[in-house]
């Protein structure tokens, strides 16, 4: 883009051109056309527009209302197209102003697992719950990534409102369950994981394929009713304290984006089984550096680069069974918490299980950047999410 383009991102920016996340927007004279734009600075690329402008081979793949078929597309033409991204930067002609587009969810969701890969967020929650327990963590956690399948059709894009979640609750000291709005609703600092190249059943996914099949990385809100999966969790896990809401970001960030952030994880102190083995493999982990904000003040800046599972050991783990992979299959980190009190990624955490928890009104936002090439941050689009009051009459009355 010439030097002194009106659209050149300001020094510091984290969508410069080292980023360039995929995204799905519409524009106001056309609100039933959804298609894929590239986010540069505070504009967004026309993606389709302009690779039709210049003769791309993969216009097809970008003149779409999802991200699906270019993700399906392979590793080796993500790589053409966001090559050809960076030579349609100097095109003014098919940009929008950032804040004049509305954004879709970016992809469609196949299916969703989460995880719990934060060895100091299992460990702060094992002391919450467990407090007269030798040991904080479960025997299995450091041997394996602890997962459970999520609910895909309640995935949000930022932006959405979450309605409080309604359930049963039983305190310690209460006799019986009861029925009514969370009382403990919280939020946990995450990121996600996009898959694209699919994998068929029976062919588990190595940890030097990694590359080949996850597309792009997000920022993700995994919301949770505490109190309604504190009553419903054994012995089969969470259910419907966390399945109301999952918010992600609107932009999909490539995963090639992060290589300059590349960092080992923590030292393993049990040994791994060989699949997860990733002693010899490229460095695994992510230095990504998250804020998290309610109601407009900072209350946490968790590190993913303190994640004791990487995001290759979970897709590892994942299909190890046989499991096949989707085009947009998701899974998330777990919550992300770091060793330091200002490092903590939920409020159970945050408050030792005391609360404030979240209240009707409260405003919660998630951002986050990597260390990317000559100094330059790659950033992660925002996720952010609003409570509002569960509906007046429950359900059945």
């Amino acid at each position: 883009m010439p030097q002194h383009s009106p659209l050149e991102p300001a020094e510091g920016d984290p969508f410069g051109a080292h980023t360039l996340p995929y995204g799905v927007f519409t524009t106001p004279d056309a609100p039933d056309r959804p298609r894929i734009g590239v986010r540069y600075g505070a504009y967004v690329l026309d993606a389709a527009a302009a690779a039709a402008a210049h003769g791309s081979a993969h216009a097809g793949l970008l003149d779409q209302p999802t991200l699906n078929p270019l993700m399906a597309a392979g590793r080796p033409v993500w790589q053409e197209v966001r090559s050809e991204v960076r030579g349609w930067l100097s095109d003014e002609a098919h940009f929008h102003p950032l804040d004049r587009v509305t954004l879709h969810l970016p992809f469609e969701v196949a299916d969703y697992v989460d995880f719990y890969a934060s060895e100091h967020h299992a460990g702060n929650v094992g002391r919450i719950f467990r407090p007269d327990a030798d040991e904080p963590l479960t025997p299995n956690w450091k041997h394996l990534p602890i997962g459970y399948h999520g609910r895909a059709g309640t995935i949000v894009v930022s932006g959405t409102d979450v309605v409080r979640p309604q359930g049963q609750r039983k305190a310690p000291a209460d006799a019986t369950p009861s029925f009514g709005p969370s009382l403990r609703l919280d939020i946990e600092a995450e990121v996600g994981f996009v898959v694209g190249t699919p994998a068929p059943v029976n062919t588990p996914v190595t940890l030097g394929a990694f590359r080949e099949h996850v597309f792009g990385v997000c920022l993700v809100n995994d919301w949770s009713a505490r109190d309604i999966q504190a009553w419903e969790y054994v012995p089969l896990g969470p259910f419907l304290g966390k399945s109301f809401a999952t918010s992600v970001s609107a932009w999909i960030t490539p995963l090639d984006a992060f290589d300059e952030a590349r960092t080992a994880p923590p030292e393993r102190t049990h040994p791994l089984l060989p699949y997860l083995d990733d002693s010899g493999a490229e460095p695994g982990g992510i230095d990504l550096r998250i804020e998290v904000t309610v109601n407009g003040e900072t209350v946490s800046r968790p590190p993913f680069s303190a994640m004791y599972w990487t995001a290759a050991q979970q897709l590892a783990h994942m299909t190890v069974n046989g499991a096949s992979l989707r085009t947009g299959d998701f899974y998330a980190s777990g919550t992300v918490s770091g060793p330091e009190p200002d490092q903590l990624g939920c409020l159970l955490e945050l408050t030792q299980g005391k609360g404030p928890y979240l209240a009707d009104g409260d405003e919660v936002t998630l951002t986050a950047w990597a260390p990317g090439p000559d100094g330059a941050r790659i950033g992660l689009g925002e996720v952010t999410g609003r409570i509002v009051p569960a509906p007046a009459a429950p359900p059945g009355s």
